[in-house]
């Protein structure tokens, strides 16, 4: 059962302390960090691999990716298995199907295809490890400690994967791809043993399975999925967590191409590429940090129109400078999500918040991959600067869209909840 918390104790405002101080958490929280700079290494290191061996950018694109776009799919299909299984063995062995993953890319040389399909196949069932571990966080830490949970898991992963893509160009560099893909299994089956000798074994009554019942894993999952994107309050909850983020992933697709038409000098566009990284840290930080629960709730909106209202300024077509800061200012915007942690986890059945938190992990990472694409076929039209802009101006209509139903006080009902 979810930990339920009064109003005093909900609007109490946490410290991280508190937060690192859970030592199940901590496990949880530093097997995922070093998770994501292993996958980080793995999906650049992997991407050079393919292109070293067809020259082609359309694979090399499509290997950077094919680790995402499966996930859709397999929340849908698999997702019921986090609440059904126990999420000790299911997270560790998640982490170990990753790393077998890495190391028989780095061992055995396949033909292309069959190296994506390794790939996508791991993609299929990485919504059912992360929605066992998002689960176990929402049981294991109470009220406005579940927020800052959740923050602490945002800023590690936007650093983990910083530093997974400037260690897979280094080591692709000193090592070369397949054992910098070695490196990437070792991290991987790290991670799995520690979870498999640190975690404790939880028993069916503690994890809240549902047992091997209900005709079936695939047959439950999609029953699962739809019952949670019929219920309105969760479905406009993970839209709008996941229309924002995608849009601006369409703009971030673009940084290369718009600092190639604008002539900036070789490197900026990584400079360009950090900003947003850098300004998602700071956000939470401050955030998640200095303000009360129900202050970053009602800021909600005004932090998507953040995220959205700089990019329009691309359509000046600005310098590096203020593109930079430009940039920063959308990145801090994320930061709305803190906002609505507690509204989504109270809008949870019970008995599904395993495959929520899988399907809303894998439906935001498949449109943050759909967003490039859509915005890329765009700026062909209108041009970069056009196309980013447009990229804000979508992200601030999604603001407007989530002013009209979201409530300024979490203890409020959404509008058309049952609540």
């Amino acid at each position: 059962m979810t930990p339920t918390a009064g109003p005093a104790l909900g609007n109490r405002r946490a410290t991280y302390r508190e937060v690192l101080a859970e030592p199940r958490f901590r496990l949880l929280f530093s097997t995922r960090t070093v998770a994501i700079t292993a996958g980080a290494l793995r999906i650049t290191t992997f991407s050079v691999l393919v292109f070293a061996s067809t020259g082609s950018p359309l694979l090399s694109a499509l290997a950077f990716g094919i680790g995402f776009l499966p996930q859709l799919f397999g929340s849908l299909l698999l997702g019921s298995l986090a609440d059904r299984l126990p999420p000790r063995a299911l997270i560790a062995g998640g982490y170990a199907l990753e790393g077998a993953a890495a190391l028989l890319l780095a061992l055995v040389r396949m033909p292309v295809a069959a190296s994506l399909g390794v790939v996508a196949l791991v993609a299929l069932a990485t919504p059912v490890f992360g929605g066992a571990s998002g689960r176990l966080v929402a049981q294991w830490l109470e009220g406005d400690a579940y927020v800052l949970g959740r923050s602490l898991n945002n800023i590690a992963g936007s650093g983990a994967q910083l530093l997974g893509l400037a260690l897979g160009g280094a080591a692709v560099a000193v090592l070369g791809p397949r054992r910098a893909l070695a490196v990437s299994a070792v991290l991987y089956l790290g991670c799995a043993l520690a979870v498999r000798l640190r975690l404790p074994r939880l028993q069916p009554g503690e994890f809240g399975g549902s047992g091997p019942g209900d005709g079936g894993a695939v047959r439950a999952s999609l029953r699962g999925a739809g019952l949670l994107l019929r219920g309105r309050p969760v479905r406009r909850l993970m839209l709008a967590q996941w229309l924002p983020p995608a849009f601006v992933a369409g703009a971030e697709g673009l940084i290369v191409a718009y600092a190639g038409a604008r002539g900036f000098a070789p490197g900026w566009y990584a400079v360009l590429m950090a900003c947003l990284p850098v300004g998602m840290l700071v956000g939470d930080l401050l955030v998640g940090r200095l303000l009360r629960p129900p202050t970053r709730e009602r800021l909600v909106v005004p932090l998507i129109a953040l995220m959205g209202l700089p990019l329009v300024g691309f359509a000046a077509e600005p310098g590096v400078g203020v593109s930079s800061c430009l940039l920063l200012l959308c990145g801090f915007g994320f930061a709305y999500g803190l906002g609505l942690q507690r509204p989504f986890l109270d809008a949870l059945p019970p008995d599904g918040q395993g495959q929520a938190f899988g399907l809303l992990g894998s439906g935001g990472m498949t449109l943050q991959g759909v967003g490039p694409a859509c915005f890329g076929v765009v700026a062909a039209g209108v041009g970069t600067g056009g196309a980013i802009a447009l990229a804000g101006g979508a992200t601030a209509l999604a603001a407007g869209w989530i002013l009209t139903w979201h409530p300024c006080d979490h203890n409020q009902p959404m509008k058309g909840s049952s609540a």
